[in-house]
């Protein structure tokens, strides 16, 4: 399948520093790219350059086949992390406001409807909650009906059911055919959300796949888990490895009925027990030496 966008071996330096250090990845039309990698990683830099808004020092970026120009602002929408809206002006108003700046937009009620804005229209940005601006954000990056939507951090300081309300809203604009580059700090979004994804550490690409190649690539056991007075053992005498954290302790387990016969037979209380396959949080703690969110 032909990528819609590619960046090929991209590099951005400031001085001595090389911020991004020949990255490339192409992504596929219709799908939700994740971009993910610690503070400092490169990633925000990356995304930047593919926003156009940012020039590369080197390298190429691709918009279905041609190199990006002024152009692709009318193909692209962006949700930036911090966006700015004058206090008194309503939802309605942005949206018009926004809807001006281009030739060809989506018709207004669709809009509203796609990101459930109905209830909120005359309402001020200032009075809106947090998950009722990310939509309406989110309504602002799609008004000029892009082929591509770039979402920087979007539910970042939402509640939790506000997080997930934003996650259905993301879903139904991928059912629309749009391609959606994501970057997030949260796991769990990552791996319900991407298709694909890549991770950035150092100014490079780290890994890149989809979140259950990439899972089985780098893992074959289970993480057992239990609470961490209820492990008596010693982890750095326990025959498997064993993480201990500051409420549980994990043990990668090849084979989960050794695992168990071994705590019974240490007299290790159960109760606590879990056991679950690794997620892409284990995975980037495996590839970067720290989790995700610092």
């Amino acid at each position: 399948m032909t990528a819609i966008l590619a960046v090929e071996n991209l590099h951005k330096h400031y001085g001595e520093l090389k911020a991004v250090d020949g990255v490339s990845f192409a992504v596929k039309p219709g799908i939700c790219f994740g971009l993910l990698g610690p503070n400092g990683a490169g990633k925000t830099t990356t995304i930047e350059m593919m926003e156009g808004i940012t020039a590369p020092s080197s390298g190429r970026i691709l918009f279905q086949g041609r190199d990006i120009d002024a152009q692709f602002r009318l193909h692209a929408g962006i949700q930036f992390q911090h966006t700015a809206l004058p206090d008194f002006l309503t939802t309605r108003e942005a949206l018009d406001l926004f809807s001006s700046f281009y030739q060809h937009t989506l018709p207004r009620d669709e809009l509203i409807a796609a990101c459930s804005l109905e209830d909120y229209l005359d309402q001020y940005s200032s009075k809106l909650s947090g998950g009722q601006r990310q939509r309406l954000l989110l309504a602002l990056a799609l008004v000029n009906d892009p082929d591509i939507v770039f979402l920087d951090e979007p539910t970042t300081g939402l509640d939790p059911q506000a997080r997930r309300n934003f996650w259905t809203l993301i879903q139904r604009i991928k059912a629309r055919g749009k391609t959606i580059i994501l970057t997030t700090h949260y796991m769990d979004e990552a791996e319900l959300l991407c298709d694909e994804l890549a991770i950035m550490d150092k100014g490079r690409i780290i890994a890149e796949g989809t979140p259950q190649a990439l899972l089985r690539a780098h893992f074959d056991a289970m993480k057992v888990s239990l609470d961490r007075q209820a492990f008596s053992a010693d982890p750095a005498s326990w025959p498997e490895p064993v993480s201990v954290h500051e409420d549980r302790v994990e043990i990668l387990s090849h084979d989960v009925a050794r695992t168990l016969a071994q705590l019974i037979a240490g007299n290790i209380s159960l109760s606590s027990l879990e056991v679950r396959p690794p997620t892409l949080e284990d995975l980037f703690i495996k590839l970067t030496g720290h989790a995700l969110r610092n």
